[in-house]
């Protein structure tokens, strides 16, 4: 019997922490619905423009 209450302490004490813990780790889950507002909130990178170096690299690094 006093093995069963010191293991339902021992848990209870634990308990806190690791509910605190699950809502530290769910909160930017949760968060993630109401930051979507629209198409209106999403940054985008300016398109980049094409050099065509990319082919003269790779076949100069081949023959090296």
């Amino acid at each position: 019997m006093n093995s069963i209450a010191e293991n339902t302490v021992a848990v209870l004490k634990l308990l806190p922490r690791a509910m605190l813990i699950l809502m530290l780790l769910a909160a930017p889950v949760l968060a993630v619905p109401m930051m979507r507002t629209g198409t209106g909130s999403t940054i985008e990178a300016p398109a980049l423009k094409k050099n065509g170096i990319g082919l003269v690299l790779l076949v100069s690094l081949q023959r090296g």
